[in-house]
């Protein structure tokens, strides 16, 4: 970071920013074990092969702090029951011994690396909660400190979530943050900058999470993609930290980069609340004051490129989905939505079914042994879950006393609904049990499962078998309702089409009625034990009732108590051995943990950039392509390449985990690749799934299988895309596992920010159509041959052009636009990604020094 790069950042035009390019560098960085496996996996080989090249090993180290949160390896296995969360816990660590055996030797192999252990809570929360400090310092050599504003980036896109405590914080793919790690920094753009005014204050029966589904799809609506939101205006004062953390932590569902809320007095009365001493609570007051940093009512109002606005009074009561969470949809009006996405046509929207299939049911029998049917829109799961809505106690209070008067009325779930609570930290148990709600939950089938990651991520675990049942045999469109932030097709469960996000309290009434094919607002959910109907307003609580009791069962000394020690309090996670070394020894029989081929061929020279000729396509697809249909984190299917790889090296079907569990092995995770069981390639039209056509001999094939037949061939591939290609997780596997296909470049309407940056780090040119051109107006169809104009002159957002050959040899040529967009970035992609550019600069700077 230079001088010149300070000047940029002060001469910033906050109505025109300028085109240039500056470096950031966090002060830390946040991992999920997702995503933070192969994290240290890419480390670990580095390290390898530091050493194969004649380097020194030990200077792959982070240069800042690393927190690495286990929170994405519990599943839903057992729910319902008191010791759910014990046996869930002990299914976890059987499953994941090995993986936690890595992460154990990776705390104590690199420095600046902490591990919270499992079973202590979500990232996010834990992060907003106990990791952050809005202002960080360090000792000089004068004695004297340095003061700094506490910033991050983090392996999972919703590390937005902190931008709610005044913490600047977002996502980037793992292979970005192990740059940062390693003291490189992250460059993008001067930002523009939308400004977000709130006014007013949340009506009656309103909650955060219907505040923020209703910023969602106004900002999606608007365009915000690689864009910064800040919040501002009166309506600050009505909000609580955790209500903004809701807001900033779906900052990825309305596209933007971050959605920051400044620091005030609310962020200074949070730091207190959650158990932070007076002193750094004192000293985050004094610096920001002192450096310009701190609202108040009397702050000017920022300007910005653009300004919306939303008087909070307006937000009612809502839903989102059934695919998307931008798709908001007002509670009254939520089964009339549900009812035309049966028959709308298959997309985003609509799940296109025939009249003949709109009235199908599927028969299970009960737990009495009678005969049941279920139809369309039945409920089969009912999750309170994710840091989204678990991190804020107004919620998650009113669904406890959602639950508490359901009971007392006698209303009960019915048996074919799979409940689940999984808080982000065990300070919601706490906090929950001292208002003598938890029972309440309990008692209609809300026990906690676990303190982690769990449906929202897709580890709901199986249904129950009459559910299950049921649904295959009518072949339903079955929902899930959700506390969560995503609902991307194959997400949630692979057997639960029709997703719909919703605030803690609507997951417990959704759960009592069964059914989304329902209005709740005039329809009963039940009968009391009188059997007079019982309706949601009879059920739901009053906003004073909610906020008294905030006041007074949720107290600094649970946060102090739950976070003191926490990377020591888990036993099962003490008990495990660690490998010795500060080289990892690679096993080749692990299914887990395998050196990635990424550095094998690397060299110290920097390869010349080369045009691809001859190219293929292997997918090609529509919009709103996500990083779950390119990368799935959930169920490995049996009768999948990885399912077959597993099988072959001795794993049973059992044992298979799931995706994100298996991300430190390359072999699982390139099979992998594609493998969504919802993605739709155009090549094999009427078909779903990890599917593709082997143009050469037009066989219909894995995507996996093709891509290593076209390897053998030496023919390079293309992937063809739609609108907001990679939207959704920060999941590099999305970009590793691509290139390991075999892909060199994606050609796109238009790229989602992380996953544009994860296809550079991997070497892979992301390119977009110009001139307002799409694949259908060039009459592109998958089957032509493709050269695409690079060469080692390559700069910054430059024009390609791209060569397509049709079957009967018609020429299409076309102009696309690089989406390499900073001079740094382009020696990335000459590179051959970010790492190779780093472990090269490494070696040169060994070499020199020697």
């Amino acid at each position: 970071v230079t001088q010149d790069d300070v000047k940029k950042l002060a001469t910033y035009d906050p109505k025109a920013p300028a085109k240039v390019e500056i470096p950031f560098l966090p002060s830390r960085v946040l991992l999920q074990d997702f995503t933070g496996v192969p994290v240290v996996v890419d480390l670990a080989a580095m390290r390898s092969a530091m050493g194969r090249l004649g380097g020194d090993p030990d200077e792959i180290n982070p240069r800042v702090p690393v927190h690495l949160v286990i929170d994405h390896s519990v599943q839903v296995d057992s729910f319902g029951t008191p010791d759910a969360i014990v046996i869930n816990a002990d299914r976890e660590f059987q499953r994941n011994n090995e993986r936690y055996e890595f992460l154990r030797w990776g705390k104590q192999a690199f420095d600046n690396f902490s591990v919270i252990p499992p079973a202590s809570g979500i990232c996010h929360q834990v992060n907003l909660e106990y990791i952050a400090r809005c202002v960080w310092s360090k000792k000089e050599d004068d004695g004297l400190s340095t003061y700094y504003p506490d910033s991050l980036v983090g392996t999972d896109s919703h590390t937005t979530m902190i931008d709610g405590l005044g913490v600047v914080g977002w996502g980037v793919g793992g292979i970005e943050a192990e740059a940062v790690m390693l003291g490189q920094p992250v460059y993008m753009l001067m930002p523009e900058v939308i400004g977000f005014k709130l006014s007013g204050s949340l009506p009656e029966g309103a909650t955060a999470t219907d505040l923020v589904l209703t910023v969602t799809q106004i900002l999606r609506e608007f365009g915000v993609v690689g864009k910064f939101v800040e919040f501002f205006g009166p309506g600050l004062e009505h909000m609580s930290v955790p209500d903004r953390a809701t807001i900033a932590n779906m900052s990825p569902e309305y596209g933007a980069t971050m959605g920051f809320f400044p620091i005030d007095q609310e962020t200074l009365n949070f730091l207190t609340r959650t158990g932070r001493s007076p002193e750094l609570v004192e000293v985050v007051r004094r610096y920001t004051q002192a450096q310009g940093l701190f609202r108040t009512n009397d702050s000017p109002d920022p300007e910005f490129l653009h300004v919306l606005e939303l008087d909070m009074s307006t937000v009612r009561p809502s839903l989102s989905g059934p695919k998307r969470p931008q798709d908001r949809i007002n509670l009254d009006d939520m089964q009339t939505s549900f009812r035309q996405s049966l028959s709308a046509p298959a997309g985003p929207q609509g799940f296109g079914l025939s009249d003949s299939q709109l009235n199908m049911v599927g028969a299970y029998n009960d737990p009495t042994g009678d005969i049941e049917t279920l139809t369309h829109g039945n409920v089969a799961i009912a999750a309170i879950t994710s840091c989204t809505n678990t991190s804020n106690p107004s919620v998650m209070i009113g669904a406890g006393l959602v639950a508490k008067r359901a009971v007392e009325k006698g209303l009960s779930v019915p048996s074919f609904v799979k409940t689940s609570m999984a808080p982000g930290s065990k300070v919601v148990r706490d906090y929950l049990e001292e208002a003598d709600l938890q029972r309440y939950l309990n008692k209609i089938g809300f026990d906690i499962v676990g303190y982690g990651c769990t449906t929202c991520i897709g580890n709901s675990g199986p249904l129950p078998e009459a559910a299950s049942a049921a649904i295959a045999d009518g072949d339903l469109i079955a929902a899930g309702v959700l506390s969560g932030n995503r609902n991307f097709e194959g997400r949630i469960h692979q057997e639960v089409q029709a997703n719909y996000l919703a605030s803690p309290p609507l997951v417990v009434a959704y759960a009592l009625a069964g059914t989304v094919d329902i209005d709740l607002s005039t329809d009963p959910l039940g009968t009391d034990t009188d059997g007079n109907p019982v309706y949601l307003r009879d059920i739901w609580p009053s906003s004073q009732e909610i906020s008294d009791i905030v006041t007074r069962c949720v107290t600094p000394e649970m946060f102090a108590r739950e976070y003191d020690g926490i990377e020591d309090s888990n036993e099962t996670w003490n008990a495990i051995q660690i490998p010795e070394g500060s080289i990892y020894e690679w096993s080749n029989t692990s299914t887990y943990i395998q050196e990635p081929p990424f550095f094998f061929d690397l060299t110290p020279d920097t390869p010349s950039i080369k045009s691809i000729a001859g190219a293929r396509v292997l997918v090609m697809v529509g919009d709103s392509i996500t990083t779950d249909h390119i990368s799935p984190a959930g169920a490995i299917s049996p009768d999948s390449p990885a399912a077959a790889y597993l099988t072959e090296n001795g794993v049973s079907r059992s044992d298979f985990n799931s995706y994100g569990s298996r991300r430190g092995n390359h072999e699982v995770m390139m099979r992998g690749t594609f493998a969504n069981i919802r993605l739709k390639n155009k090549l094999v039209p009427g078909t779903e799934g990890g599917i593709t056509n082997y143009l050469p001999t037009n066989e219909v094939m894995s995507i996996f299988d093709a891509g290593m037949k076209y390897q053998e061939a030496g023919i390079p591939l293309v992937v063809l895309s739609g609108k907001d290609y990679g939207m959704g997780s920060s999941r590099d596997w999305a970009a590793k596992g691509t290139l390991l296909l075999g892909v060199k470049v994606v050609i796109a309407d238009s790229f989602e920010r992380i996953h544009r940056s994860n296809l550079i780090g991997m070497g892979v040119l992301p390119l977009e159509y110009a001139n307002g051109q799409t694949a259908d107006s060039l009459g592109l169809d998958g089957t032509e041959t493709f050269d695409v104009d690079v060469s080692d002159d390559l700069t910054a957002r430059s024009t390609i052009n791209v060569r397509a050959v049709q079957v009967d040899g018609t020429t299409i040529e076309f102009e696309t636009n690089s989406r390499l967009d900073t001079p740094v970035e382009v020696e990335y992609y000459r590179n051959g990604g970010i790492l190779h550019y780093v472990l090269r600069e490494f070696l040169n700077s060994s070499t020199v020094d020697a």
